[in-house]
């Protein structure tokens, strides 16, 4: 059997025709669902509007996309703070920077070149 994702606004219409004075039973069994999924979708969904899901949806992906930056930026910073005792003047001393990032903090090659600002054509050269 094949599972079926419903989308916000079909959550929400489900849950108002119950409201409208019918059973919970009719509805679940004319939106094929059980009645199982209908009390998680209103204790969920319950009181809300296809707004408000929406709203909630798009405040969870940024508050995941700045945890992700965070992230991002902290393990930055500690790799700067242990590499920053060192004195790389030269491109020799900087490849071998880049390498110890890529081990030691297991960030990409990318990622720490750029951190030292050292072009990817200087490291591979």
């Amino acid at each position: 059997m094949r599972k079926i994702r419903f989308t916000e606004h079909q959550i929400i219409a489900v849950l108002k025709s119950v409201e409208a004075e019918r059973t919970v039973k009719d509805v679940c069994r004319e939106a094929a669902i059980s009645e199982a999924s209908y009390y998680n979708w209103k204790a969920k969904h319950g009181g809300m509007e296809a707004v408000d899901i929406k709203k909630i949806k798009d405040l969870e992906d940024e508050n995941r996309r700045l945890k992700q930056m965070f992230a991002d930026l902290s393990l930055e910073c500690r790799a700067l703070k242990d590499v920053i005792e060192k004195k790389a003047l030269k491109p020799a001393i900087k490849r071998e920077l880049v390498s110890y990032l890529t081990t030691q903090f297991a960030i990409s090659l990318r990622q720490a070149c750029r951190t030292l600002s050292l072009s990817r054509t200087v490291y591979f050269y």
